[in-house]
């Protein structure tokens, strides 16, 4: 039998709650003896190392020609050094607050309305008894997630278009006079969350999906015999239980909220809906490719994720003072 007095034994191997701090040589002597350890382990990791090094780390040496006045005939080691001119000639554009302000309210419609519809939508699935109807009502809604932007783009305008589109048919069917959606930049913004509450609910659920079922069912035994119903079981139990689950990806959404996907909003944008509809992504995109300007894109885009690597942080160290959870 255990003896109860006996003082609790740390899980930490001795060596290491022994290796003083910044002793390097005994960190590297401990890694090298985990890799050889666990050899097969590190052998599956090789392939999404050399990955990540040839998409996303050598890239970033072009990240320099935000730098430059970039020539295609000097290239870009040859390319004279311009300081943050173009990051100046941004800031100061008239184009500067139309995409900033469009990009943040457009990633805030996602945040506030596609965001809760998700962890909602996990708790009325994982509500679900029958097994059949649960799998049916989760392949129909990650279907959409599958479905392309070219193809989720052609649906919307189907259903929008002013003369034959399914909504203006059922307002003219009302006596109500049809509206051209996609010329009015007030209906723009909505348009784009609705599709993406449609597009993107579903898959993003299964996160907490995964966290609901990991909570113990004895607590929800706990909370019927004190008499809870299912409303109060999911408000003591089941939100505390995926609590860690949502602040990490609030974090995550609120380090994307200046990237708003530039796919869909150039196939349904035009010119009449620039004033709500263009975001930094799509600035990128037209002085980038269009106009050819590509350090002066690369600086725009480079200024975006600056400041969404500082709300990142900013939102972890909010979350770990109040919450004491965070990504890091």
């Amino acid at each position: 039998m255990r003896n109860s007095a006996a003082p609790i034994k740390s899980s930490a191997p001795l060596n290491k709650r022994m290796r003083p701090k910044g002793d390097l040589r005994t960190y590297f002597q401990e890694l090298k003896r985990d890799i050889i350890r666990d050899r097969i382990l590190y052998y599956l990791l090789i392939p999404f190392l050399v990955w990540f090094l040839v998409f996303k780390y050598l890239p970033m040496w072009g990240i320099q020609i935000a730098f430059k006045d970039f020539s295609l005939f000097r290239g870009i080691g040859g390319s004279e050094w311009v300081g943050f001119e173009h990051i100046r000639e941004f800031i100061g554009s008239e184009y500067f607050l139309r995409v900033f302000k469009n990009t943040v309210i457009i990633s805030l419609y996602g945040l506030l309305i596609c965001f809760p519809a998700q962890i909602i939508l996990a708790i009325m699935i994982s509500e679900v008894t029958r097994e059949r109807f649960k799998k049916v009502v989760q392949t129909l809604t990650y279907l959409p997630h599958f479905i392309s932007a070219v193809v989720i783009a052609g649906i919307v305008t189907t259903f929008l278009a002013p003369d034959n589109g399914l909504i203006n048919l059922l307002l003219e069917k009302l006596g109500m006079e049809k509206i051209y959606f996609l010329t009015d930049p007030n209906y723009f913004r909505g348009i784009y969350t609705t599709m993406n509450l449609w597009k993107e609910t579903g898959f993003a659920s299964i996160v907490f999906i995964a966290a609901i079922a990991g909570i113990d069912t004895q607590l929800y035994e706990a909370a019927k015999m004190d008499g809870a119903n299912k409303f109060k079981q999911i408000m003591h139990v089941t939100l505390p239980g995926i609590l860690p689950t949502i602040v990490v990806m609030f974090i995550m959404k609120i380090g994307s909220l200046l990237s708003v996907g530039y796919e869909t909003i150039i196939l349904l944008y035009q010119p009449a809906t620039y004033e709500t509809a263009d975001v930094i992504s799509t600035y990128v995109y037209r002085s980038g490719l269009i106009d050819g300007r590509y350090d002066f894109a690369t600086a725009v885009g480079l200024f975006n994720s600056i400041v969404a690597l500082i709300l990142v942080v900013s939102a972890n160290k909010l979350s770990k003072k109040v919450t004491d959870a965070g990504l890091w």
